[in-house]
């Protein structure tokens, strides 16, 4: 091997060590959102305002992941000038670090209004749903993350899908706040805050959504936003 091709080597191996690293820092920065909705959700049904003021406080970490993995994605389109599948990478990963920083920031809301619930004397008892649709947004976060990690195009369609389902949930859940503030006035301030964490919630599955939208994009360069859940197969 000449020396040109010993050079063009080692620049090709230390490139893609450059990707896997970054790769790497997605998938964690990931974990710590999972984290935060997983606790903000606890805090809400648990009505610990313990857990709920930890998510609060700890929303800054998830903001500086985006910030430094978002600073290495700039530094390596100015000196790899990446093509093909490496320019896609770095694309959805831009893409995927701004959705799980907007995930952050609804799972901060969800610790938030917990707090504010509190001060009121407030409680989620008589809102059940609420439950439900946690349970089915969670899912939908965990599974987003985990084809993004194995880069599963397969999962991350079934995973898209999943969004008409929780849209369908939060829509019964406005519904029935609807029905208890015209059925008792005494309702609307707490059914209105409920209502702000239905809507966190909904939000988190369009960011879910999105990352899976990126996977479909890495792996087969296909851009399948704004596409009907029956032309995505």
């Amino acid at each position: 091997m000449n020396q040109d091709n010993q050079t063009t080597g080692h620049i090709s191996k230390r490139f893609d060590h450059e990707l896997e690293n970054i790769r790497n820092q997605v998938l964690t920065m990931g974990g710590l959102v999972e984290t935060q909705v997983n606790h903000g959700l606890k805090g809400l049904l648990e009505s610990d305002s313990e857990i709920a003021g930890r998510v609060v406080q700890e929303d800054y970490k998830i903001n500086r992941m985006e910030v430094d993995i978002d600073e290495q994605c700039v530094h390596i389109l100015a000196r790899r000038q990446p093509a093909a599948s490496d320019l896609r990478l770095v694309v959805a990963i831009i893409k995927t670090i701004t959705d799980l920083e907007r995930i952050g920031d609804q799972a901060e809301k969800l610790g938030r209004n917990q707090l504010e619930l509190v001060d009121d004397g407030s409680a989620l008892s008589n809102f059940v749903n609420l439950e439900h649709l946690g349970e089915l947004v969670s899912r939908m976060l965990n599974r987003a993350l985990d084809a993004f990690a194995r880069m599963d195009v397969d999962e991350a369609l079934k995973t898209i899908a999943l969004d008409q389902k929780i849209n369908d949930e939060f829509e019964a859940m406005m519904r029935q706040l609807i029905t208890h503030m015209m059925e008792d006035p005494r309702t609307i301030r707490n059914a209105l805050r409920v209502s702000w964490v239905a809507r966190a919630l909904e939000r988190i599955g369009d960011h879910s959504k999105n990352i899976c939208e990126y996977v479909v994009f890495l792996v087969q360069g296909k851009d399948v936003r704004h596409i009907g859940e029956r032309d995505l197969d």
